[in-house]
């Protein structure tokens, strides 16, 4: 899905990763309204402060500080290098006003103190990170302490037979057109580790190989929702992704207590305080 935040230019005299990564994988617009529909279903009425973890760029926060005039937005992560490059490329398409009302944290999401919010979201995997149980249970305590009362957690997930073995995806995305690869490059069944990278290939350029690479542990529904209860969240939902005629994933989440048998799969987890 393209990225519904503003970058500076469509046409780019030098590789830019944060574009092209942006172009791949992300929509802020999107997500900033997936999100507010899984609280107000769930909690009957609009959340206003949203945290996100591992933000990054944090486009998901300028996305939501434009959903509401009351909305606020924090964002957190370790890397100052992402974190400018927003502050430079998705910040300056704010009004000041919606400025003042995002909050980037160069910090840890383990950390004490961390912001409180109603809703707090970990997207595209990144808490897969922690590949000990007790420090992905250290992680979900730590978000269960940040959320004001009747907040909401919100991870993605994926799995499938396919994402037991090595292989490599590839799609177009942007304008101008280019590749995007994800390549699973290994996948260990005793610990569910995997390596991953992503590439991207401009028109008339070579393939950019290992632009961004992941060391994960590949979480599975059931042991999310295990750590989610054990932690204290009181109900967790599983929303999977609808399929088209031809099998492919139609992009509408709906809360399921029953999953499909697919190749590969993405699904969200919501978890309620």
């Amino acid at each position: 899905m393209r990225n519904n935040t503003k970058s500076n230019s469509k046409k780019l005299p030098e590789f830019d990763k944060y574009y092209h990564y942006g172009e791949s994988v992300q929509s802020p617009a999107e997500d900033a309204r997936f999100l507010e529909w899984i609280y107000l279903k769930g909690k009957g009425r609009k959340p206003s402060v949203f945290r996100e973890d591992f933000c990054g760029t944090f486009a998901n926060c300028c996305a939501w500080v434009q959903r509401d005039r009351k909305y606020v937005a924090h964002g957190l992560d370790l890397d100052p290098e992402p974190i400018e490059y927003g502050k430079k490329n998705y910040l300056p398409y704010l009004t000041a006003e919606q400025q003042s009302r995002v909050h980037i944290h160069e910090k840890n999401v383990l950390s004490r103190g961390a912001p409180k919010a109603d809703i707090i979201c970990a997207l595209n995997f990144s808490y897969n990170i922690f590949k000990k149980r007790q420090e992905l249970k250290k992680y979900f305590q730590a978000c269960f302490r940040s959320l004001n009362p009747n907040g909401v957690f919100v991870v993605d997930a994926f799995g499938g037979p396919r994402c037991h073995e090595a292989n490599e995806e590839v799609s177009e995305n942007g304008d101008p057109a280019f590749d995007y690869f994800w390549d699973q490059e290994s996948f260990d069944p005793l610990t569910h580790e995997g390596l991953f990278h992503i590439h991207f290939k401009r028109p008339g350029e070579k393939k950019r190989l290992n632009v961004f690479t992941y060391d994960w542990r590949v979480w599975t529904l059931p042991e999310l929702k295990d750590l989610l209860e054990e932690v204290g969240f009181k109900r967790v939902d599983f929303l999977w992704e609808g399929s088209t005629d031809e099998g492919e994933g139609d992009g509408n989440f709906q809360v399921v207590t029953k999953g499909e048998e697919c190749e590969a799969w993405v699904a969200y987890v919501a978890a309620f305080k």
